[in-house]
């Protein structure tokens, strides 16, 4: 089981590095705008790899949620198939204070 503490640090490293990705390219467009012919052309280059990197760095990232994601599905879905009445009785507590909560309006 992966711990909060492990989650944040890996959240906290992606962030960093979409971050210095982006800023990177950045910094090379506007080289790039200043550059004039075969300078400009491999500063442009090297924009459109640094971005090539971030989107894949996104998919990634995305991959990962939907994993996560899925796994949470099937622990819930376990989880319920287990323990119907308790689930049933959390659905019911959810559903209560959801009523109140907008009875509330």
């Amino acid at each position: 089981m992966v711990t909060r503490r492990r989650v944040k640090a890996t959240e906290d490293g992606f962030i960093d590095e979409l971050r210095n990705s982006l800023d990177e390219a950045e910094k090379l467009l506007r080289e790039a705008a200043d550059a004039t012919g075969d300078q400009a052309t491999e500063l442009r280059e090297r924009a459109a790899r640094s971005l090539r990197i971030t989107r894949d760095t996104l998919a990634d990232a995305q991959e990962a949620v939907v994993e996560r994601s899925r796994q949470a599905a099937k622990a819930t879905d376990h989880y319920v198939h287990d323990h119907p009445w308790q689930a049933i009785g959390v659905a019911g507590i959810v559903g209560l204070m959801f009523g109140l909560l907008m009875s509330r309006r």
